[in-house]
């Protein structure tokens, strides 16, 4: 069976992962535009890097979570791919071996005035000013900011294409391009939607009210028959 999972925050709130922005449109306090768009970036790098350098050592502090556990366990029987939103590497670290991050990740550091770009494993170091890539300019996260493109989000597309079964999980599905993957699903495929409050359904799709952590074990028998969902 070919599985897709297209994730977002919500997989890895109950690991602690605190989800960036909150009822007020706030990420930790601060505008989206302050700490996550190139002009945030121009305006206040120092900002930009204390914001990312945080999250980064939240990250270290945390574990995957019954989620990423049982998608990772999914790979012995099943073809997976991962698609996520998410800058963490809660999937990898669960074992995931196929993992696209559509909008970055946060334990790599990148070049930032340079095309095309130097990138960096860092870990859960932090990322300081002066700090600068073998080519000479400033290291920045490896994040896809609010403005910038998305350069895997052709391939995820792929991805969804070539699933027979797409699973959406964690995510609004409000953010595009990414919520428009979903449309990528072939005639056929089995489509299901986890989210513990779930909002915007996209059509053709099942869906299960849980939390990420409980949902998603939930279908690891269900993929072994794809009889209907109860």
């Amino acid at each position: 069976m070919k599985i897709v999972i297209l994730s977002g925050a919500g997989i890895s709130a109950p690991s602690g992962v605190a989800t960036f922005r909150d009822a007020n449109g706030l990420w930790s306090g601060h505008r989206v535009e302050e700490v996550a768009s190139p002009e945030g970036w121009r305006a206040n790098p120092s900002l930009v890097l204390d914001f990312y350098n945080a999250r980064r050592t939240q990250l270290n502090e945390v574990k995957p979570n019954a989620a990423h556990l049982a998608i990772a366990k999914w790979q012995t029987r099943h073809e997976v791919r991962v698609v996520t939103q998410n800058v963490d590497d809660l999937h990898e670290r669960a074992g995931s071996l196929t993992v696209r991050h559509l909008h970055g990740r946060l334990t790599e550091a990148r070049s930032s005035t340079h095309s095309p770009a130097y990138i960096m494993d860092i870990g859960y170091k932090p990322i300081h000013l002066g700090d600068k890539c073998p080519k000479g300019s400033q290291l920045r996260p490896n994040i896809v900011w609010f403005g910038e493109d998305v350069p895997e989000i052709i391939p995820a597309a792929q991805d969804v294409e070539w699933a027979d079964v797409v699973i959406v999980v964690g995510t609004s599905l409000q953010v595009y391009p990414a919520a428009g993957l979903t449309e990528y699903a072939r005639p056929g495929a089995h489509c299901v939607l986890v989210d513990v409050n779930p909002g915007k359904v996209p059509p053709g799709f099942k869906v299960v009210t849980a939390s990420a952590d409980q949902g998603i074990p939930r279908l690891t028998a269900w993929l072994d028959t794809l009889q209907p969902l109860t």
